[in-house]
Parts: structure tokens; sequence; C-alpha cells
């Protein structure tokens, strides 16, 4: 029996869920004495179900579907086992699953599986990445479209403009964050800040560093979280990129550093400069930037966020201690030497993410890549190379890629430009206001 739930026996119900390619908890709702079973088994599931469209439709002509028979999986459970779901009024339980083939095998275009594909390549080198993420979000009234900021609980009145780490703001939705801080220890997650951010009802939530798989898992878990909690204290949170046209846009920021096996950080050389391997990491981030677009900018509403001067990066570069570049190497103590890349968008997937980011810099360590000069400035007035500006140049990219291939898996890599060709179309066919309500809730 899972430890957490044997303590907790007042659990009377489980929802058993993996991550799809949308960032989306796919699953089933069981009674909680079906637990045991589940922990030892796991459950059956389609595994098309990890490769679904952003509606929660099958992607027409996939060979995952009517090719293959639509062929069952095995979905066991990862290692975090089950967590506590503290936005529901049912106590609930969520037991987080991943996917395999029925003979064992990782289902190759699960996630999740990608990400410990990567880390299975630091492994080898004895290395384990560290990783910390920032979530910038808005909360919006629950009325749905057109946005507004909700009323604050405390003064009864709305927002009407941007609070750069206003103290008033936070305390304007003291109960959620309270809340949210709270249910999310319980989970297991740990927060380190939140702040007020510069956009219209916007605030960021800074997740404490520790290993990449973990990391991943407490940034889905913390979204899923802070969309429900939002709801049941009467407004929406939404990650989506860019909710209002003229405001801000929401990015999920990563800080990666790794650890050899005695913990030393092989980025740092006890100079502000760093180590060659961290030059050699940032370099393979930067070859693999553009056409990794599609990853850090998986939806429609992506690319308004990719404008210059909007704090979203648009040129290919990196700098020391520069919020322009769309990889920056903060300052401070040496032995916390790591680079920021600062590409995605709210809207990201977590797993893809860091698997798109760390598999970039494993691979431009190993091959021992040249960054270029690092830039001074503002990034945006540079003749840069540019980072995709639209989703269908991000996708044809992505499909032509010679670079993806080299560390993320080709079933993974097929099914996710077959998702996003599908879901082009679909937005394409879709007015203003129904494209926002596409993606209020499901990102």
């Amino acid at each position: 029996m899972d430890p957490w739930l044997a303590a907790n026996p007042q659990i009377t119900s489980l929802r058993v869920a993996a991550c799809d390619l949308n960032g989306q908890a796919r699953g089933k709702r069981t009674p909680a004495d079906a637990a045991e079973k589940l922990l030892s088994q796991g459950i059956r599931m389609p595994v098309s179900a990890l490769c679904l469209d952003i509606r929660g439709d099958d992607i027409e002509g996939s060979a995952l579907v009517f090719e293959t028979g639509d062929q069952d999986g095995i979905m066991r459970p990862t290692e975090r086992g089950c967590v506590p779901m503290p936005w529901l009024e049912t106590p609930t339980a969520l037991l987080p699953v991943w996917g395999f083939t029925e003979a064992g095998a990782p289902f190759d275009a699960d996630p999740r599986q990608a990400l410990a594909s990567v880390l299975d390549r630091y492994a080898a080198h004895g290395w384990t990445p560290v990783c910390a993420t920032e979530l910038e979000f808005f909360l919006v009234a629950a009325d749905g479209v057109p946005l507004q900021p909700p009323v604050s609980p405390l003064s009864g009145l709305r927002e009407h403009g941007g609070e750069i780490l206003s103290v008033r703001a936070l305390d304007a939705f003291e109960g959620f964050f309270s809340a949210l801080f709270e249910a999310a220890g319980k989970m297991g997650i740990k927060v380190e800040a939140a702040i007020s951010e510069s956009g219209l009802g916007q605030f960021e939530v800074n997740l404490t560093h520790g290993p990449a798989m973990r990391i991943a898992d407490d940034t889905y878990l913390f979204k899923m979280l802070t969309k429900g909690l939002a709801l049941a204290h009467g407004f929406r949170a939404t990650f989506m990129a860019k909710p209002y046209g003229t405001d801000a846009g929401s990015g999920l920021h990563v800080h990666a550093s790794v650890e050899d096996e005695a913990g030393r950080n092989v980025f740092d050389d006890g100079s502000e400069t760093g180590t060659p391997t961290l030059g050699h990491a940032v370099a393979g981030c930067l070859e693999a930037m553009a056409d990794s677009t599609l990853i850090f900018g998986p939806h429609g509403n992506s690319y308004a966020r990719f404008v210059p001067g909007a704090h979203a990066p648009t040129g290919i570069g990196w700098a020391y201690e520069n919020r322009t570049a769309a990889v920056r190497i903060p300052g401070g103590p040496p032995r916390a030497r790591r680079f920021e890349h600062r590409v995605a968008g709210g809207d990201t997937n977590p797993y893809l993410m860091l698997a798109a980011i760390l598999g970039a810099a494993i691979d431009g360590i190993e091959r021992e890549a040249k960054p270029p000069a690092p830039i001074t400035g503002n990034a945006y007035s540079l003749d840069l190379p540019r980072i995709h500006a639209s989703w269908t140049e991000a996708i044809e990219a992505f499909e032509a890629s010679e670079i993806l291939p080299r560390f993320l898996p080709e079933d993974l890599l097929r099914a996710l430009a077959a998702t996003k060709r599908q879901e082009l179309g679909i937005y394409a066919e879709l007015p203003p206001a129904e494209r926002v309500s596409l993606y209020l809730d499901s990102v």
C-alpha cells in the first residue's frame, strides 16, 4: 500500500492519470480501495490517449488508433506515489502514472518517458541535472470570455493595471495564496516564493530547485493545483501564454545546473564565467532553440507572446545577467552557477520542455559545442537568429529538424507534429473568442 494513502484513510476516491502531449491529465476515476491493485499492476489504457489534440480528440491518421487497433498500454505508477487533490470537496488522491507498452518497454511518445531518456544520458556520465521552474499565470474572473481580472475577495475591486512586485496585489488574494502554499506542501511541492507580475492579475510562483524529474512532476502538478484551487475560490487561473492581447504574456522559465556524483556543480570553476562545460551546454541550447520552438510555444496563442520588447525572447542569444537574452547566466556565488532558459510560455508541457532543454544541453556537452560570444545590451535591438514567430513556421521547422532526433524519440516527434498539425486546422476555423475559450482551462 502507498504510505501516504495508508496514513490517510479518509481518502475515498482515486484519480489515476498520465500526462499527455499537451500537459493534460488522462486517466480514470476509481474507488480508493482499488489502490493496492493499481499500485502493483497499473492500469490498462489505450496509448493513443497520450497523443490527443487539445480538445481531447484522436489524431486523424494516427498509427496509434485504427492502424494498430487502438492498442492498450500499461500505465504504471511513477515513483511519486499518491498525492492529495486538495481543491476537490471529496477526499481524493491522484496516482500519477506513465506509459509502457504491453511488452513492458517505455512508450516513446509519453512526455515523461522522453525526459527519462534524456536523464539517462546524464546518468551515463555520473551526472544529475538540478532544475527550478518559475511559473507565471493570470487570475481571471470565472465568467469566461471576454476575460477580466477577478474581484478581490478583500477589497471587492478589480485590478486596473500591472502591479510589479506589489505586496498589496498579493494580499488582495491572500486567502487563495495561503491555500495554494498549504496545498502545495500537502502535495510535496516545495514553493519558494510568489510575486505579483506586470500583467493585469498576473502572478509568478517559483518552485524550489531539485532533481529534474522531480521538478517536472512538481511543475505539472502545480499547474493542476493552481487551476483547481482557483475555481474553488470562485475565479480561474490560466497559464495561457497571452490571455490579453495588449498585456504581458506568461512564461515558464527554467534554471538548470548539473551535479556530479560527489554533488559538485560541473558548471562551477570558482569564477563568474563558469566552466567550459557550461559553455557547451549553452551552445547546445542555442543550436536547438529554433527547432524546439514548437515545444516552448505549443499552441496558437503562444505566438502572441513572442514579440519584441515584451519580456519574452525573440532572438537566439545568451548573456550574463541580462533578462533580454533567451539564455541568461545569473550572477551569485560560483557554486550556484547555472543557466536560465527563458523561452517557454506558461502553456508548455513541463516534461517536454525539460526534455528539450536538457537534451539540447547534453548534446552540446557531448559534442563540446562552442557558443557564440555572449551578447551585451538590449537583445531586441541586435541582429540575432530568430525564434520562430508563427505556429506554422515552428511546426515546419520541428518536422524538418535534424537536431531534435539526437535527443528526443522519433515516435514522440512524429506524434507531436501530427497533433499540432491537427490543432492548427482547428484553430484557424475558430473566431477569436472561441480561441481564448479553447485554451483558458486546458493549458
